[in-house]
This record gives C-alpha cells, sequence and structure tokens, in this order.
C-alpha cells in the first residue's frame, strides 16, 4: 500500500517543516518538488541558540495498519543519518523513530515496526516498540548533533 509517491504533480500542501525554531534554535529546513518529481527535503541545520534539528511531517486520517509488518522507503540523500518517524495517533506527545543511514544513491530501506522505538524530544523512553495498529503521520528528521546542510530526496512511502 503506498502512502505517498512523488511525481512533477504532487500536491505537497500536506507537508510541513518544523525546526528547532520552535525552541528557540535556527536551523532552516525547506521542502519542494525537485525538478524530477522527488520531495525535495533540504536546509541547514545549525547548534546555535540550543538548536539542532529540522523534520519534515505528513499529517493524515488514521490509517489501519495491522495488516503490514514493515515500511519501505525509496531515498536518495547525501550520506548523512536521518530519522524516519511515525505516530500512531496525533494526540500522542511521542513518536516512534528508525534511523538509517545515506549514501548518495538511490537506496530502498526496509523499516519492520517492531525495529522503530518511542521517543520523546530526543529522549528515548521506556514504551514498547511501534505495534503497528494504525498511523496519522509519518515524518523525516535529521539531527547528527553537528551544523551541516543537508538534502534527502524522497522518492516513496509504502507499507508491506
Amino acid at each position: 500500500m503506498t502512502l505517498f509517491n512523488f511525481n512533477t504533480f504532487s500536491d505537497i500542501n500536506d507537508w510541513t517543516i518544523i525546526d528547532d525554531v520552535v525552541m528557540g534554535g535556527e536551523s532552516n529546513g525547506k521542502f519542494s518538488l525537485s525538478k524530477n518529481g522527488h520531495g525535495k527535503f533540504s536546509g541547514k541545520v545549525s547548534l546555535e541558540n540550543n538548536g539542532g534539528f529540522s523534520s519534515l511531517h505528513y499529517k493524515f486520517n488514521t490509517l489501519k495498519t495491522s495488516s503490514f509488518s514493515k515500511f519501505i522507503i525509496k531515498i536518495k540523500g547525501d550520506g548523512k543519518d536521518y530519522q524516519f518517524r511515525v505516530k500512531d495517533k496525533q494526540s500522542n506527545n511521542h513518536s516512534y523513530k528508525y534511523k538509517f543511514s545515506t549514501n548518495e544513491k538511490w537506496q530502498t530501506i526496509e523499516i519492520p515496526f517492531l525495529k522503530m522505538s518511542a521517543t520523546y524530544r530526543g529522549k528515548s523512553l521506556d514504551l514498547p516498540n511501534f505495534e503497528g495498529q494504525q498511523i496519522e503521520e509519518v515524518s523525516f528528521l535529521i539531527s547528527n548533533k553537528k551544523a551541516e546542510n543537508f538534502k534527502l530526496l524522497i522518492d516513496s512511502i509504502s507499507l508491506e
């Protein structure tokens, strides 16, 4: 099942950037469609004023996912580490994360639900890993504890 498949006609209005500026930081993320029709999450992470992250969020109506066991993301990164995150309920403060590395080539990354651990504001929580009953949001985050430019191209996000 495809959650989002980017192309030159994709409507990306429901995708939003949340940077550390919500806490006084100075990071600056952007989201657009590349000339080839891929989602392009790019910008600069700054450590100024206790900053250090940029994130891209896609919220949607509750999607029942109990018949699936993993996410499949097709991405092309810049050699940096990112996190793929999911929220099962918008009302929860925490999300579930999976850290992955990019290698500057197109990659297909499989993310088993049970490998996604609970986190809140960068801290691991003593909660069970993601059980995969439902989702209401997916997101990408960069937070490598260093100032850096970044670029992540997203081709598709699906469930299997």
